[in-house]
Protein backbone atom coordinates (compact mmCIF):
# COMPACT_ATOMS: atom_id res chain seq x y z
CA UNK A 1 0.00 0.00 0.00
CA UNK A 2 1.40 3.40 -0.89
CA UNK A 3 1.98 5.84 1.96
CA UNK A 4 -0.69 8.35 0.82
CA UNK A 5 -3.28 5.62 0.34
CA UNK A 6 -3.31 4.87 4.04
CA UNK A 7 -4.63 7.83 6.00
CA UNK A 8 -5.10 7.88 9.75
CA UNK A 9 -8.32 9.78 10.68
CA UNK A 10 -6.52 11.55 13.55
CA UNK A 11 -3.84 13.00 11.26
CA UNK A 12 -4.47 16.46 9.79
CA UNK A 13 -5.53 16.48 6.13
CA UNK A 14 -2.70 16.68 3.63
CA UNK A 15 -1.78 20.13 2.36
CA UNK A 16 -1.84 20.56 -1.38
CA UNK A 17 -0.39 23.40 -3.38
CA UNK A 18 -2.76 23.31 -6.29
CA UNK A 19 -6.04 25.17 -5.92
CA UNK A 20 -8.80 22.70 -5.39
CA UNK A 21 -12.43 23.56 -5.77
CA UNK A 22 -14.37 23.35 -2.48
CA UNK A 23 -17.55 21.37 -2.20
CA UNK A 24 -20.41 23.16 -3.75
CA UNK A 25 -18.25 25.32 -5.98
CA UNK A 26 -18.47 24.98 -9.66
CA UNK A 27 -22.25 25.38 -9.59
CA UNK A 28 -22.02 29.06 -8.66
CA UNK A 29 -21.19 30.81 -5.40
CA UNK A 30 -24.53 30.02 -3.86
CA UNK A 31 -24.20 26.26 -3.62
CA UNK A 32 -26.47 25.79 -6.56
CA UNK A 33 -29.78 26.59 -4.90
CA UNK A 34 -29.53 30.38 -4.51
CA UNK A 35 -29.63 30.40 -0.69
CA UNK A 36 -26.64 32.71 -0.07
CA UNK A 37 -27.88 35.23 -2.55
CA UNK A 38 -31.19 35.69 -0.61
CA UNK A 39 -29.95 35.56 3.01
CA UNK A 40 -28.95 39.27 3.24
CA UNK A 41 -32.17 40.74 1.83
CA UNK A 42 -34.31 38.30 3.83
CA UNK A 43 -32.61 39.28 7.10
CA UNK A 44 -32.90 42.99 6.24
CA UNK A 45 -36.60 42.59 5.44
CA UNK A 46 -37.21 40.71 8.67
CA UNK A 47 -35.41 43.36 10.73
CA UNK A 48 -37.34 46.15 8.99
CA UNK A 49 -40.66 44.44 9.77
CA UNK A 50 -39.70 43.93 13.43
CA UNK A 51 -38.62 47.59 13.72
CA UNK A 52 -41.89 48.75 12.15
CA UNK A 53 -43.92 46.57 14.54
CA UNK A 54 -42.05 47.92 17.56
CA UNK A 55 -42.48 51.52 16.37
CA UNK A 56 -46.20 50.90 15.86
CA UNK A 57 -46.61 49.49 19.36
CA UNK A 58 -44.70 52.38 20.93
CA UNK A 59 -46.73 55.01 19.06
CA UNK A 60 -50.00 53.29 19.89
CA UNK A 61 -49.02 53.03 23.55
CA UNK A 62 -48.01 56.68 23.65
CA UNK A 63 -51.28 57.73 22.05
CA UNK A 64 -53.31 55.73 24.57
CA UNK A 65 -51.35 57.23 27.50
CA UNK A 66 -51.17 60.78 26.16
CA UNK A 67 -52.50 63.48 28.43
CA UNK A 68 -54.22 66.29 26.60
CA UNK A 69 -54.14 69.78 28.07
CA UNK A 70 -57.13 71.98 27.28
CA UNK A 71 -58.74 75.15 28.61
CA UNK A 72 -62.07 74.43 30.29
CA UNK A 73 -64.16 75.88 27.48
CA UNK A 74 -62.43 73.81 24.77
CA UNK A 75 -62.53 70.67 26.92
CA UNK A 76 -66.28 70.94 27.45
CA UNK A 77 -66.89 71.83 23.78
CA UNK A 78 -65.24 68.54 22.71
CA UNK A 79 -66.21 66.49 25.76
CA UNK A 80 -67.14 63.34 23.79
CA UNK A 81 -63.51 63.00 22.75
CA UNK A 82 -62.15 63.37 26.31
CA UNK A 83 -64.64 61.60 28.63
CA UNK A 84 -62.89 58.88 30.63
CA UNK A 85 -59.42 59.74 29.30
CA UNK A 86 -56.52 61.34 31.20
CA UNK A 87 -56.62 65.09 30.60
CA UNK A 88 -55.48 68.39 32.06
CA UNK A 89 -58.01 71.19 32.36
CA UNK A 90 -56.92 74.81 32.71
CA UNK A 91 -58.89 77.77 33.99
CA UNK A 92 -59.36 80.15 36.89
CA UNK A 93 -60.76 79.23 40.28
CA UNK A 94 -64.40 80.31 40.41
CA UNK A 95 -64.70 82.67 43.39
CA UNK A 96 -66.81 81.26 46.21
CA UNK A 97 -66.71 77.69 44.92
CA UNK A 98 -63.85 76.29 47.04
CA UNK A 99 -65.13 73.92 49.74
CA UNK A 100 -63.11 71.50 51.88
CA UNK A 101 -64.46 68.47 53.68
CA UNK A 102 -62.36 66.71 56.35
CA UNK A 103 -64.00 63.27 56.56
CA UNK A 104 -63.41 61.85 53.99
CA UNK A 105 -60.89 64.45 53.00
CA UNK A 106 -61.67 66.20 49.71
CA UNK A 107 -61.85 69.56 47.99
CA UNK A 108 -64.65 70.63 45.67
CA UNK A 109 -64.42 73.72 43.50
CA UNK A 110 -65.08 74.97 39.99
CA UNK A 111 -62.74 76.33 37.37
CA UNK A 112 -63.86 78.67 34.60
CA UNK A 113 -62.64 79.87 31.23
CA UNK A 114 -64.47 82.04 28.67
CA UNK A 115 -67.85 81.54 30.36
CA UNK A 116 -67.58 77.74 30.69
CA UNK A 117 -67.50 76.28 34.21
CA UNK A 118 -66.25 72.85 35.26
CA UNK A 119 -67.03 71.41 38.73
CA UNK A 120 -63.99 69.57 40.14
CA UNK A 121 -63.67 66.99 42.90
CA UNK A 122 -60.20 66.42 44.36
CA UNK A 123 -60.29 63.54 46.86
CA UNK A 124 -57.06 64.33 48.72
CA UNK A 125 -56.14 66.38 51.77
CA UNK A 126 -53.21 68.40 50.48
CA UNK A 127 -53.34 71.20 47.92
CA UNK A 128 -50.65 73.75 46.98
CA UNK A 129 -50.28 76.77 49.32
CA UNK A 130 -51.12 79.04 46.41
CA UNK A 131 -54.51 77.36 45.96
CA UNK A 132 -56.73 79.82 47.82
CA UNK A 133 -59.87 81.73 47.00
CA UNK A 134 -58.75 85.36 47.20
CA UNK A 135 -61.24 88.15 46.45
CA UNK A 136 -60.37 90.29 43.40
CA UNK A 137 -57.56 87.94 42.39
CA UNK A 138 -57.81 85.35 39.65
CA UNK A 139 -56.00 82.18 40.66
CA UNK A 140 -54.99 80.11 37.65
CA UNK A 141 -55.61 76.42 38.21
CA UNK A 142 -54.60 73.32 36.28
CA UNK A 143 -56.20 70.03 37.27
CA UNK A 144 -55.20 66.63 35.99
CA UNK A 145 -57.54 63.67 36.01
CA UNK A 146 -60.61 62.47 34.09
CA UNK A 147 -63.60 64.26 32.67
CA UNK A 148 -66.78 62.42 33.68
CA UNK A 149 -69.84 61.92 31.48
CA UNK A 150 -71.89 64.26 33.73
CA UNK A 151 -69.51 67.19 32.94
CA UNK A 152 -67.70 66.98 36.28
CA UNK A 153 -63.99 66.37 36.73
CA UNK A 154 -62.29 63.84 39.03
CA UNK A 155 -58.87 65.36 39.71
CA UNK A 156 -55.77 63.42 40.71
CA UNK A 157 -53.60 66.54 41.01
CA UNK A 158 -54.13 70.28 41.41
CA UNK A 159 -51.67 72.99 40.43
CA UNK A 160 -52.26 76.65 41.21
CA UNK A 161 -50.43 79.43 39.43
CA UNK A 162 -49.01 82.13 41.65
CA UNK A 163 -49.67 85.70 40.68
CA UNK A 164 -46.58 87.39 39.25
CA UNK A 165 -44.13 89.15 41.57
CA UNK A 166 -44.99 92.41 39.81
CA UNK A 167 -48.71 91.94 40.44
CA UNK A 168 -48.08 91.03 44.07
CA UNK A 169 -45.81 94.06 44.58
CA UNK A 170 -48.49 96.35 43.14
CA UNK A 171 -51.09 94.95 45.52
CA UNK A 172 -48.73 95.26 48.50
CA UNK A 173 -47.89 98.86 47.54
CA UNK A 174 -51.64 99.61 47.64
CA UNK A 175 -51.79 98.35 51.24
CA UNK A 176 -53.18 94.88 50.61
CA UNK A 177 -52.04 91.89 52.62
CA UNK A 178 -50.24 89.29 50.55
CA UNK A 179 -52.85 86.65 49.76
CA UNK A 180 -50.46 83.73 49.43
CA UNK A 181 -48.46 83.92 52.65
CA UNK A 182 -48.06 80.73 54.66
CA UNK A 183 -51.02 80.13 56.96
CA UNK A 184 -48.87 79.91 60.11
CA UNK A 185 -47.31 83.35 59.51
CA UNK A 186 -50.67 84.94 58.78
CA UNK A 187 -52.23 83.45 61.94
CA UNK A 188 -49.56 84.68 64.38
CA UNK A 189 -49.92 88.28 65.57
CA UNK A 190 -46.99 90.58 64.92
CA UNK A 191 -45.71 88.63 61.90
CA UNK A 192 -46.04 90.51 58.67
CA UNK A 193 -46.17 89.04 55.25
CA UNK A 194 -43.09 89.52 53.07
Amino acid sequence: MPDDAHHDPLDPPPVTTAAQPRAGRGRGDDGGDGRKRWVGPAVASGLAMVAAAIAGLVLTGMQDNAIYSKPVDQLLAAKAKFVGRPVRAEGNLAHGSLVKRDQPCEYRFSITKNGAELPVRFAQCVVPDTFRDVPDLDVGVTVEGELQSDDTFEATSVLAKCPSKYEMKQRKDHGETMPHTPLAAAAEPGIQAP
